[in-house]
């Protein structure tokens, strides 16, 4: 079985985040970028399924800053095949994402039976990649994925969680795409130590993305910093003081 990831990579949000000079977008070259957090569990669930005999994992991902460090990380795992799209991804949008994710699956020949990708990512703005990625390969799409295990040849049964706490099994019949919310263990922690190893012998193709077509996307007019309206007030005195102006704050408010 073959098991294709694709990956994407996010601004990190610990990080301060610049806006460009046309108030549009943000400046990605002053944005520090990090794996995203559901694409790390989908790693680790190609992974999980590979040790348990389902096949070899290829991993698919955009260049930008910092992808080398996130696939050498997941060749540490286990992955058996990385791959990275080269061109500029300054405006990629996920719509634009999802068709150059498929036409390397289909020019590379990759014919995955099962394709896993992250459930959602902070800067899905014009809906997530996976249904995207399905629609444009003709395969079923299911999401919010929390556990996947071979069930034959050609299904997988797949656990899928739903608002209020519950919880679905369902068979998928492959090929399929899987948006993963979470890999049935929790993404394995790799010492630099055997990543840097891994960067001596594993390989990272490099492929040529198609063009990146502006269809489907978010047409953004304006984006800004959030704008200070009124600053807080700090109440100070002991505890009995302090519990005193809440009373009144709330009652000033209709709160009490």
């Amino acid at each position: 079985m073959n098991i294709v990831v694709t990956v994407k990579l996010v601004p990190d949000l610990v990080e301060e985040l610049v806006i460009n000079a046309s108030g549009t977008a943000l400046d990605m070259t002053a944005t520090r970028l990090k794996l995203n957090e559901c694409d790390d569990h989908a790693i680790e669930q190609a992974v999980l399924l590979q040790e348990r005999g389902a096949g070899q994992v290829t991993i698919i991902a955009p260049d930008v800053e910092g992808v080398d460090d996130a696939l050498y990380t997941a060749a540490a795992k286990g992955t058996v095949r990385l791959i990275k799209l080269t061109r500029r991804w300054d405006s990629a949008s996920n719509h634009a994402l999802a068709r150059v994710f498929a036409n390397a699956v289909e020019v590379l020949q990759l014919r995955p039976e099962l394709i896993l990708t992250g459930v959602q990512a902070h800067n899905d703005l014009d809906g997530t990649v996976g249904p995207i990625l399905a629609e444009h390969l003709g395969m079923p799409y299911v999401g919010y994925v929390s556990s996947v295990k071979i069930s034959g040849s050609d299904q997988v049964t797949v656990r899928k969680e739903y608002p209020g706490g519950l919880l679905a099994e369902m068979q998928v019949t492959l090929p399929a795409v899987l948006g993963i919310q979470a890999a049935d263990k929790p993404p394995r922690y790799v010492p630099i130590s055997k990543i840097r190893q891994t960067m001596k012998t594993a390989t990272i193709e490099t492929f040529p993305a198609a063009e990146l077509e502006p269809g489907g996307a978010v047409a953004v007019s304006r984006m800004f910093q959030p704008e200070i309206g009124a600053r807080a007030t700090m109440l100070e005195g002991d505890a009995d003081q302090v519990g005193a102006r809440l009373i009144e704050i709330f009652k000033e408010q209709s709160v009490l």
